[in-house]
């Protein structure tokens, strides 16, 4: 009888795969930004609905809780105890483990997704679910040149499968690859138009400097949503496409909305901790993060909290202590987390290890958000000039982000550069952006 939380003596696996989980990105411990079947690229993973069909194809777009999730891989383990040689359902397995990671921030949980993707792939090497999902999983782990050419063959074997094209945006996205990325996004809309396509798509708008257009894609998604936990999704991301414009109010109302939809859904209270830390209510900010923190302690809550108590004049070691703590267990499970360490060395530590972390980042993912932080760590490294083109690269799509524009602000003017406006951008495409709070400005 087969124990499917076992590995096979022999598991095949793509070369470059590493054996541990790797949870990163865009600031958040086990956020893998936009990496595997329905996030839009560099957004809250821990967030969004699952993709996974617990017993027949690996990828049916299925929102599921954590709790859903859990009986779905009971579900699953029990089936292929009698079936062991079901490669769809090693496949699924597979996938819920990787949603699993994400959503509960388990690292442990990639490595079971990778022993079961193994077992799919020695069952069914060119099927092209098993595929798909060896590409979620290395483009949850920050391997995207890998999750491309895996989704690429996922493609060629079924060029009809949706969510192989919505890996694709993803890794194309992080890897600064973004003709590519909306090429991508725009073949998944075509096959399968819905929550999954219109919220990347979103985000490619925006990433275009395309708000409006960015906007009406997320109120086609939630048109597009029935089930709680994605109308949630989609209003937390109007919520946060509110914020970045500095519409307290509209985001308020839109994080009472995903919470409506379900109660105490975590990304919606982060929010309205945000909403409140910028709207000067700090004491009601802090109060609110602890309870997130509490909830779900990711880096990137972690991070926004420790700052919230640094305006209100305490000290954030606790929370400090906290994140080294997660730094130190992802480095023992193979964790690559540069960006995250880039953006907080620079802004709260060191900044030699900020540009440490920043060059490798770049390196493996030059995207804009990469550059960004290669920019601002290189400035605060005492190298504005040489800091000066990354943040120009940060900038150059017509992307509205108003930390990128004070980063690229204050490296023109130690240069001596510039007349201010960046700085005048910024504020006019974000009134309420506040440079004592830069991790409340960072994209979730």
């Amino acid at each position: 009888m087969s124990d499917p939380d076992r590995p096979p003596r022999r598991i095949r696996t793509p070369r470059g795969w590493v054996r541990t989980a790797v949870l990163a990105g865009a600031g958040a411990l086990a956020v893998a930004a936009g990496a595997t079947l329905l996030p839009p690229a560099g957004r809250d993973a821990a967030t969004t609905p699952a993709a996974i069909a617990p017993a027949a194809g690996a990828y049916a777009e299925t929102p599921v809780s954590s709790a859903g999730l859990a009986q779905a891989v009971t579900g699953l383990r029990a089936r292929l105890k009698r079936l062991p040689g079901d490669h769809q359902a090693w496949a699924s397995l597979g996938a819920a483990y990787v949603e699993q990671a994400r959503v509960t921030a388990d690292p442990s949980s990639y490595a079971k997704a990778e022993a079961a993707l193994g077992r799919a792939a020695a069952l069914a090497p060119d099927d092209a679910a098993v595929l798909t999902g060896q590409a979620a999983l290395a483009a949850g782990r920050h391997e995207f040149a890998q999750a491309v050419r895996l989704a690429r063959r996922a493609t060629a074997v079924n060029p009809y499968g949706a969510a192989a094209y919505g890996v694709l945006t993803d890794a194309h996205t992080q890897l600064g690859e973004y003709r590519q990325a909306s090429e991508a996004v725009q073949r998944m809309m075509d096959l399968k138009p819905g929550v999954a396509s219109f919220t990347r798509a979103s985000y490619d708008a925006e990433l275009r400097g395309d708000v409006r257009r960015a906007g009406e894609l997320l109120e086609a998604a939630l048109r597009d949503a029935f089930d709680p936990h994605d109308i949630a999704y989609c209003q937390y991301y109007l919520g946060e496409l509110a914020l970045r414009r500095g519409d307290l109010r509209r985001a308020e109302r839109r994080y009472d909305e995903a919470l409506r939809a379900v109660p105490q859904y975590v990304p919606a209270l982060a929010g309205r901790a945000r909403v409140a830390a910028l709207g000067g209510r700090l004491d009601q900010a802090a109060a609110g993060y602890a309870d997130v923190v509490a909830r779900l302690p990711l880096a990137q809550y972690v991070i926004e909290y420790g700052e919230v108590l640094l305006k209100l004049g305490r000290d954030p070691g606790e929370q400090w202590r906290m994140l080294r703590a997660q730094k130190t267990l992802m480095a023992a499970n193979g964790v690559r987390d540069d960006l995250t360490w880039a953006e907080f060395e620079a802004d709260h530590g060191s900044p030699a290890q900020a540009v440490r972390h920043a060059e490798a980042e770049y390196a493996r993912n030059p995207n804009m958000v990469a550059a960004d932080a290669l920019a601002w760590a290189l400035h605060k490294a005492g190298r504005s000039a040489r800091a000066l083109p990354y943040a120009k690269k940060a900038t150059a799509r017509g992307w509205r982000n108003a930390l990128f524009l004070h980063h690229r602000g204050t490296i023109e003017r130690a240069l001596g550069r510039g007349s201010g406006r960046s700085f005048s951008k910024a504020k006019a495409d974000n009134p309420r952006f506040d440079p004592k709070l830069p991790a409340l400005a960072r994209f979730s």
